[in-house]
């Protein structure tokens, strides 16, 4: 019997190797809008938050002009302009397509928007292996757990049934406000011991581990 019939799925840093992507393109945006460049930690650390709560830790205060001309500098920098290979990590793609197969439920929880999680979904063939899906432009940001109850509504479960999978403090955290356990992973955006922060009941250096660890 699976203690979690419901796995929950952070996508940038934990499935899919985008951080180097998210990083150039957010310092390309700054250089085109004549904001301050921010340095690749201190974007690395923002990863998973919505960009409406990330932009005024990485610029400060910014008019509501200033904020639309960044957003848009960004989707053009990481869609169109940047080249940066953004691959699923090895054994991501395998390592879903055997959860469905031995009947977990799975869900994707990110700080994407929902447009760019359906665009990768669609570009990566994953997208029907997903049970519910939620995008940042759907719920409160991270670490607020609005998202997760939303999702586990729509499925009708509660957060015993359900893990969180995530590679930065603010997934860990968004689950454990809500008392559902949580799984690190460690070549993300935030180390072993920033992790460790939110007691997560396991931490994993590699997704091809997580199956056999469920």
């Amino acid at each position: 019997m699976m203690k979690y019939p419901l796995v929950i799925f952070d996508w940038d840093g934990t499935l899919m190797d985008s951080v180097a992507r998210i990083v150039s393109s957010m310092q390309a945006a700054a250089l085109e809008c004549c904001q301050a460049i921010p340095s690749a930690p201190a974007v690395r650390d923002i990863i998973g938050l919505s960009l409406h709560k990330a932009f005024p830790i990485l610029f400060g205060a910014l008019t509501e002009q200033e904020e639309a001309a960044l957003l848009a500098a960004y989707r053009r920098h990481y869609i169109e302009l940047n080249q940066t290979p953004s691959p699923l990590f090895a054994g991501a793609a395998e390592m879903i397509k055997s959860l469905h197969q031995d009947g977990y439920r799975l869900a994707v929880a990110t700080g994407k928007q929902r447009v760019g999680l359906d665009r990768v979904l669609a570009d990566t063939r994953l997208g029907g292996y997903f049970h519910a899906l939620r995008g940042a432009d759907q719920a409160l940001s991270k670490p607020n757990p609005l998202m997760l109850e939303q999702i586990l509504t729509e499925l009708n479960l509660s957060p015993a049934d359900a893990v969180m999978v995530g590679d930065s403090s603010y997934d860990l955290a968004m689950a454990e406000a809500i008392g559902m356990d949580r799984i690190g992973v460690t070549y993300g955006v935030h180390d072993s011991a920033k992790l460790c922060q939110h007691t997560p009941v396991a931490l994993i250096d590699d997704i091809r581990h997580l199956r056999d660890w469920l």
